[in-house]
């Protein structure tokens, strides 16, 4: 049968319309079968995996095999009750992990140094990186909400569970890592596509960088909040008691919120999908991949390696550095959000990457704590202009019927750069450390100059000129 749609009719939209109107939150897809009336305009399209939008409801979609139109005309406004509760569940948790910039203390407390740092936290990222491969079937089946929620609550469990390990060489806190990480994917990977969702395609970039915004607030508080807890000769086993219990008091509270947001959504219609693996190698952008692992690589070494690199060069503590990074990088997402349409993707991750590279030899001079503003300042820069341009790249690949695939995959690749960066850099500084004592300087630059080759390499693909 054919499949059209009278985008200019005055009878059918309206109906449609005031039949979905109340579920416009809900993430929900149509079908649609109407036989073509005299004169009706049909619309045809070459790939069977496009997706028909329907005016005023963005976020449902109507799957056919022969029809596809534009993104709507008219759009709901993003920043409702449900983003606004969205910002505050994302803010909380990222305020929470932030705190975990501390991690080395932890480790240290249970016997462990900088090579163990970085296996432990390199094998957490394999179950961050399990779960992004499986999160976006799982999201485009069951729905962001579902897949949300209850990584919401595995998180939160699993910071509690930190205070039951006993040993930094025992398989029980490599377990509790791993839990920790594989829920985090699943809270921002579920929940970045929740929003994306509720918006057409060339609002995603403008969408997924506002609610980034709410994560520089938690980056900046973060931190702060865990010097707070160390001041006045604290001992360090006491601050690793009270860092996790604070930080789960965060993580339960933005359980509660995503609770709030979720809890009226609709669970997807169920339908025929093809193969994963044939989704992933037809749309699949490699360049765009490495980029982002690079990125997700370059962003992990401050949240890992700066508190060490701290103690080794006696700063009194890195709060400085994060309330810097997070509050030029909100700024700078803020100035530039709007500019995304209209300037593309290929613009920004350019300069986000030229200006990632740069910070790490902003580190080298390094030898007062306020002395951090500087590389903080360009690294925020870089993450305000990243994120959101590579999200928005790597996903516009795939049909919006895969979002979650794609936001998952691309989210995955970032893991995988810490998977890989973490113990490498971990294993490298202990070896350096044997032989110089520039270790740090060494790893700075060193880093330095691999973003570079892999900004040249990007300058230099077909990625870069679409």
């Amino acid at each position: 049968m054919r499949v059209s749609l009278i985008l200019r009719n005055q009878l059918i939209v309206p109906i449609l319309q005031s039949t979905y109107r109340h579920r416009l939150e809900s993430n929900i897809r149509i079908g649609l079968e109407l036989s073509d009336p005299p004169g009706a305009h049909r619309l045809t399209a070459p790939d069977p995996e496009t997706e028909l939008v329907l005016p005023d409801t963005p976020s449902r979609f109507i799957t056919g095999s022969q029809c596809v139109t534009e993104p709507v005309q008219t759009e709901i406004h993003g920043y409702d009750r449900v983003f606004w509760l969205a910002y505050l569940a994302n803010g909380l948790t990222t305020m929470a992990n932030a705190m975990l910039v501390r991690y080395a203390d932890f480790v240290d407390v249970l016997g462990g140094e900088e090579r163990q740092l970085g296996l432990i936290v390199g094998f957490g990222m394999i179950g961050s990186i399990v779960t992004r491969l499986a999160q976006g079937e799982a999201i485009d089946r069951y729905g962001a909400s579902r897949v949300w929620f209850w990584s919401s609550l595995l998180y939160s469990s699993s910071l509690l569970l930190h205070l039951t390990v006993s040993t930094a060489y025992g398989p029980w806190i490599f377990l509790v890592r791993l839990l920790m990480q594989a829920s985090l994917a699943g809270f921002f990977g579920s929940s970045i596509t929740f929003v994306a969702l509720r918006v057409p395609p060339h609002r995603m970039a403008e969408m997924v960088g506002a609610l980034g915004t709410s994560g520089f607030i938690g980056i900046m508080l973060g931190p702060l909040l865990g010097d707070l807890l160390a001041y006045g000769g604290t001992t360090q086993s006491k601050l690793v008691w009270r860092l996790f219990c604070l930080a789960g008091a965060f993580a339960w509270s933005s359980a509660l919120a995503t609770w709030f947001v979720t809890r009226d959504s609709v669970r997807p219609q169920h339908r025929r999908r093809p193969n994963l693996l044939h989704v992933v190698a037809r749309y699949h952008p490699l360049v765009l991949s490495i980029t982002a692992a690079a990125m997700g690589a370059g962003f992990s070494i401050p949240m890992i390696f700066l508190r060490p690199f701290a103690i080794e060069t006696k700063l009194n503590g890195v709060g400085l550095f994060f309330f810097v990074y997070a509050s030029i990088a909100f700024i700078a997402r803020l100035a530039t959000r709007a500019h995304f349409s209209r300037l593309g993707n290929r613009l920004w991750i350019i300069v986000g990457l030229t200006l990632l590279s740069v910070s790490f030899l902003c580190y080298l001079p390094v030898t007062r704590e306020w002395h951090l503003i500087v590389p903080g300042a360009i690294a925020g820069i870089a993450h305000a202009l990243l994120f959101p341009s590579i999200m928005a790249a790597g996903t516009a690949a795939f049909p919006r019927r895969y979002l979650g695939v794609a936001t998952s995959l691309i989210l995955a690749m970032f893991d995988l750069g810490a998977f890989i960066g973490a113990p490498v850099i971990g294993a490298f500084l202990r070896e350096a450390k044997l032989h110089t004592t520039a270790a740090y300087p060494l790893m700075f630059t060193g880093t330095s100059i691999v973003l570079g080759l892999i900004t040249v390499l990007f300058c230099c693909s077909s990625a870069a000129k679409k």
